[in-house]
C-alpha cells in the first residue's frame, strides 16, 4: 500500500502539493464583467426614478416658476419654510392620510375574505377568479368614468336603485361635501381589492394542507384553523401587502383626479392632487417640488419602519 507523503510548511501545518499556492481566506475577486450584464437594467432605473428624483430635490431649493423668460434662483429652504405655514397643504396631507387609511384597510379585509373562498374547492372557481381581477385589468381613467357614470345624481345607477327601493335618489355624490371623500374611498377600494386578493391568495395556496389537515383532526374549528394555521404562513405576505398598499394610496392621483378633481371645496384634495395644481395650475414648480420631497420623506419614513418591522421579525423567528 502506497501513502502520499504530505508537505509540511512552516511550522509543521500541513499544506497542498509542491507548486500549488495556499488558499488563504479573504475577500473574492471582484467579478467587473458582472456589471455589464446588470447594466442595461440598472440604466433604465438611473435615467427614469433616480435621475428625476434627484432633480426635483434640487428644484425645490429655488424659485423655479413656469415661464421661458424668468430666471431660476437659488433660495434655500424657503420653499420649505412657507410650505410648513401652508395650511392647505396640511390639509391635504390629513386628506391624504384618511384617503390611505380608508382605502387600505377594508380593501386588505374584502381582499382576505374573497381570497379565503377563492381557495376553497368550489366549482367553476376559475371563472370566479377570473371575474375578481376585472378591475385590475381596466385603467385607473376608464375606472373613473365608470364610477362617475354610477354615482351621476340623475341616471346613474346607485341613484336609480335607491329610488327603485323606496329609499330616495338624487344624491349628489361626488360633489356633496359630506360624501365626496367616502364615495371616492369606495371606488378605490374597489380598484384595488384585486391585486391584494392575488396575493393574498398566493400566500393561501403556499400553505401546507397537511397543517390544516392536523388541525382538523385535534378538532379545531374554522376560526381556531385559521387563527393558528393560515394566518402565521399568510403574516410575511399580508404585511408586505398592506405596507405596498398604502404607499400606493397615499400616492394616489389619477383615480381621484378624474372623479372629482380635488372638489368639492377640497375635500377629496390629496397632497399629489396639490402638488400638481401648484406646478401645473399656477406654475409653482419649486413649491411643488418641495411638496414632493416632504411627501418622499414620509414614505421613506414608512418603509424604514417596515424594514425595521420586518428584519426584527425575522429575528424572532
Amino acid at each position: 500500500m502506497t501513502s502520499a507523503t504530505a508537505v509540511r510548511g512552516p511550522g509543521g501545518k500541513t499544506g497542498g502539493p509542491p507548486g500549488r499556492p495556499e488558499r488563504r481566506p479573504g475577500r473574492r475577486p471582484v467579478d467587473h464583467g458582472a456589471w455589464f450584464l446588470v447594466l442595461p437594467a440598472l440604466l433604465p432605473i438611473l435615467v427614469l426614478s433616480v435621475g428625476p428624483l434627484l432633480y426635483g430635490i434640487a428644484l425645490a431649493f429655488t424659485d423655479a416658476q413656469s415661464g421661458r423668460t424668468r430666471s431660476t434662483q437659488w433660495i434655500g429652504a424657503l420653499n420649505f419654510r412657507d410650505l410648513a405655514q401652508d395650511t392647505l397643504f396640511w390639509e391635504s396631507f390629513r386628506i391624504g392620510l384618511l384617503w390611505a387609511v380608508g382605502v387600505t384597510v377594508p380593501q386588505f379585509v374584502l381582499a382576505l375574505g374573497l381570497a379565503l373562498l377563492l381557495n376553497q374547492n368550489l366549482r367553476f372557481r376559475w371563472a370566479a377568479r377570473a371575474l375578481a381581477i376585472i378591475p385590475w385589468a381596466m385603467p385607473e381613467v376608464v375606472v373613473g368614468i365608470m364610477w362617475r357614470l354610477v354615482y351621476h345624481p340623475d341616471a346613474g345607477v346607485l341613484n336609480e336603485t335607491l329610488r327603485g327601493l323606496g329609499l330616495g335618489g338624487g344624491h349628489a355624490w361626488l360633489t356633496g361635501l359630506a360624501t365626496a371623500l367616502p364615495a371616492v374611498i369606495v371606488v378605490g377600494v374597489w380598484a384595488g381589492m384585486p391585486q391584494t386578493t392575488v396575493a393574498l391568495l398566493a400566500g393561501l395556496q403556499n400553505t401546507p394542507r397537511e397543517l390544516h389537515e392536523a388541525a382538523a383532526l385535534d378538532g379545531a374549528g374554522a376560526w381556531r384553523r385559521f387563527r393558528a394555521v393560515t394566518w402565521p404562513a399568510l403574516k410575511p405576505v399580508a404585511l408586505a401587502v398592506t405596507a405596498l398598499n398604502f404607499i400606493w394610496n397615499f400616492n394616489a392621483f389619477a383615480l381621484v383626479y378624474v372623479l372629482t378633481s380635488g372638489g368639492p371645496g377640497g375635500r377629496t384634495r390629496l397632497p399629489m392632487l396639490f402638488a400638481y395644481e401648484e406646478a401645473f395650475r399656477y406654475g409653482q414648480f419649486g413649491y411643488a417640488a418641495a411638496m414632493g420631497c416632504v411627501m418622499v420623506a414620509v414614505i421613506s419614513v414608512l418603509l424604514a419602519l417596515y424594514l425595521v418591522g420586518r428584519l426584527r421579525g425575522g429575528e424572532d423567528r
